[in-house]
């Protein structure tokens, strides 16, 4: 697990080097972490563990209601993608960041409505079928930004 986790963040400096994003990347603590949430910087990257008892998933609910950002959440959990929403962030699928990460291209709406097994499908609506939703748009405009 400590591997996989120093991968991710070596491939998080990467890309903030290459992209000069802000970048916070939170991981549980809760079975196996200390008494208190402990915070590091590594190459600009902010790494935060859970405390012990406390999941990741509260800690990145506290962090977007509490500092006052322009919040890209990258996440596969349909839960913090929904409270993301509610508080201002923009939810963004795993898949879709990697997809940018690997291969950097230009996301339409296509790509976004295929999507479906992420749990980050956009029905179709009534109304016109070339007009995005508001929720659309904003991911749109989230992906640009990647």
């Amino acid at each position: 697990m400590k591997k996989e986790r120093e991968k991710l963040i070596d491939s998080l400096i990467s890309y903030r080097k290459r992209k000069g994003h802000e970048i916070t990347v939170v991981f549980d603590g809760w079975k196996t972490g200390e008494a208190k949430e402990t915070q590091s910087i590594v190459s600009g990257i902010r790494i935060i563990f859970s405390r012990i008892g406390e999941n990741a998933d509260s800690v990145i609910k506290r962090i977007i209601s509490t500092e006052k950002h322009d919040w890209i959440v990258i996440t596969s959990d349909r839960e913090i993608k929904d409270f993301a929403f509610s508080s201002g962030a923009i939810p963004i699928p795993a898949e879709m960041f990697l997809n940018i990460y690997e291969k950097p291209h230009s996301f339409d709406k296509q790509n976004l409505i295929e999507s479906e097994e992420t749990d980050y499908y956009f029905p179709q609506k009534k109304g016109s079928p070339r007009k995005l939703s508001k929720k659309e748009k904003l991911v749109m405009r989230a992906l640009k930004k990647l």
